[in-house]
């Protein structure tokens, strides 16, 4: 969805401004699980390659049955050790994505400077529920305060002219105070 389709149907600004944020909560969602499913696909097609390749060596070498059981446990040591960490790898990954939403959801301004405020080691994933995360969000939430809630946007310059400069201000204000500024 885009800012402009919104505001050509006549929706004021900070409603525009609401809607895009919920809706990027959705669409950060969806994001990190097909991220999420592509590094899962690709890992699947490199296992499968890998056992292959593992097959062709099995078919040539099937003469001496000593050999063949010696690298048949070899291939199962080394298939369980890549299963082993493919399924760290995933489990990572699907617990970086879901801290990511998490803080996302959190109205954290910088996902990556809220991020590095946690301590991971801490937050574990149990099937689809993260814990030790919510104490620490609400830890980090308490205080840096700063780092979450909407981004503040610069309000519009006024019909028919540009802002003030901070110049003109300040000369204003040095008349009415019966001062006198250097000039620059």
């Amino acid at each position: 969805m885009e800012r402009k389709f919104l505001k050509d149907l006549g929706i004021a600004d900070d409603v525009i401004d609401k809607i895009m944020a919920e809706n990027g909560k959705d669409i950060n969602e969806l994001k990190s699980a097909v991220e999420t499913s592509k590094t899962t696909l690709a890992d699947l097609q490199k296992q499968i390659s890998e056992r292959d390749k593992q097959l062709e060596t099995l078919k040539k070498s099937s003469g001496d049955n000593e050999a063949l059981k010696q690298q048949i446990t070899e291939l199962q040591e080394a298939n369980k050790k890549a299963k082993d960490e493919y399924d760290a790898n995933l489990k990572k990954l699907t617990l970086g994505s879901k801290i990511e939403v998490a803080l996302m959801g959190a109205m954290a301004k910088n996902v990556k400077a809220v991020r590095a405020l946690l301590d991971e080691s801490k937050i574990s994933l149990d099937g689809e529920n993260v814990l030790g995360l919510k104490e620490q969000l609400e830890q980090v939430q308490k205080e840096n305060p700063y780092l979450f809630g909407e981004e503040t946007k610069n309000p519009p310059p006024p019909a028919g002219g540009e802002p003030a400069k901070p110049q003109d201000d300040l000369a204003k204000w040095a008349a009415e105070a019966g001062v006198t500024l250097p000039k620059t």
